[in-house]
């Protein structure tokens, strides 16, 4: 079975191309894949290159099949820990593209460093 990829192309411009099984991760992608929506490029207009760039960084760690629950353990604790900034752009984008995990990971980042 060929590996199908697809371009994901953010609000500046960016063009990131990305194996079909990883991009899935997204809902709002796997809806247009499964509705037959997809073109050549699938415009995230929400989305700028370097919060994607973090979310696509995301999804290949949990795709990896010889991760360990404790070596993923370790990589989020590592992901959360960016600035504020920047963890809100996580936030706004995990929400565009309905990836539960990481929007539900990033706002209890927000809940731990407001207590």
């Amino acid at each position: 079975m060929s590996t199908k990829f697809l371009t994901l192309k953010t609000c500046d411009g960016k063009e990131f191309v990305l194996d079909e099984a990883i991009a899935v991760r997204s809902q709002t992608i796997k809806n247009m894949v499964e509705d037959d929506c997809v073109s050549n490029v699938i415009p995230l207009p929400n989305v700028d290159s370097k919060t994607m760039t973090k979310v696509i960084e995301y999804w290949k760690k949990h795709s990896e099949e010889d991760v360990s629950k404790d070596m993923l353990l370790e990589f989020e604790k590592a992901f959360v820990k960016v600035h504020h900034s920047i963890l809100h752009a996580l936030i706004l984008a995990a929400n565009f593209l309905n990836d539960k995990e990481i929007l539900d990971m990033m706002c209890q980042e927000v809940v731990d460093r407001i207590k």
